[in-house]
């Protein structure tokens, strides 16, 4: 799956946005200004990650939206936690700066009710305090004119065109034999019941279909697999914003034969469906059995 690189403007009226979006333009995104937070998911489902030529996705969004405070949170919070990266801009400047570019440009400030522009711009900072905590970058533009301001965007652009790739590799492995020394994240699975007791299960790995519905649908298994892979959803777009290009998740056993090996296909199957590229590794799967009083 092509996956397009999301870069959200928003900040302070009079910062540049409208600026930093003609930047992104010029970097090869497709961008949408003053884009309703509602209709952002929707937006996200069109079919154009096949367009040819389009790097990545820019929206500028703000207090023009009178429903942006309120429902970008629950936004924001659902696009995460399905799997979906994407950048926050926050852009601001001095005071006294958004005052001399209102005057320049007669502008009206999109909180102006009759009251003092300082007062708008004021109140407008305050309303923006918990998105500037969520942003990724947090630009002061005071002293930046529209050529500086355009270089600096354009260069978060192409970096992010560049570094948002990470290839994920999971792994089934056997305790028996050792945890993976690549391993960036390692998930026990040895509380789940144990098809190796089940004697017309046993000569069978967690490839075979009775194998994994044993081990997926009995007990604990559904709740587990449903707040793990809601983890792996909220970590994997952590691990893109460090910069992290390889990561492996491993799963393990006792013996890697079984359980592990039906619990990281179902994690690669959920994974793949977000992420171009993904492996499998099933590290144990031939090796030897393990013995009766394993747990």
């Amino acid at each position: 799956m092509n996956k397009l690189n999301i870069i959200i403007i928003t900040g302070l009226s009079g910062s540049g946005k409208s600026t930093a979006m003609s930047a992104l333009e010029d970097a090869g995104y497709y961008c949408v200004d003053n884009m309703p937070v509602l209709l952002f998911p929707k937006f996200l489902d069109l079919p154009l990650k096949s367009t040819p030529g389009i790097l990545g996705l820019g929206f500028v969004m703000d207090l023009r939206e009178k429903e942006f405070i309120s429902t970008y949170p629950s936004v924001f919070n659902d696009l995460t936690h399905k799997g979906y990266a994407f950048k926050i801009i926050f852009l601001e400047a001095d005071e006294n700066v958004l005052i001399r570019r209102f005057s320049q440009t007669r502008r009206q400030h999109p909180l102006n009710s009759g009251s003092k522009l300082v007062d708008s711009i004021r109140k407008e900072r305050g309303l923006l305090s918990g998105l500037r905590k969520l942003a990724d970058k947090i630009i002061d533009t005071s002293q930046y004119d529209v050529h500086n301001l355009k270089s600096v965007i354009k260069s978060i652009a192409e970096k992010s065109v560049n570094s948002d790739s990470i290839r994920i590799n999971i792994m089934s492995f056997g305790f028996k034999y050792g945890i993976p020394q690549d391993s960036d994240l390692v998930m026990d699975v040895r509380f789940l019941q144990n098809p190796f007791f089940v004697p017309e299960l046993k000569p069978f790995s967690g490839l075979n279909q009775d194998v994994r519905r044993y081990v997926l649908e009995n007990k604990d298994a559904p709740q587990f697999l449903g707040h793990f892979l809601t983890l792996i959803d909220y970590l994997i777009p952590l691990y893109k914003r460090e910069g992290k290009s390889y990561l492996t998740l491993s799963v393990g056993c006792t013996g890697g034969r079984h359980r592990s090996v039906a619990v990281a296909d179902t994690l690669y199957e959920h994974i793949r469906k977000m992420e171009a590229n993904v492996t499998i590794t099933h590290r144990d799967i031939g090796m030897e059995e393990p013995s009766e009083s394993a747990l």
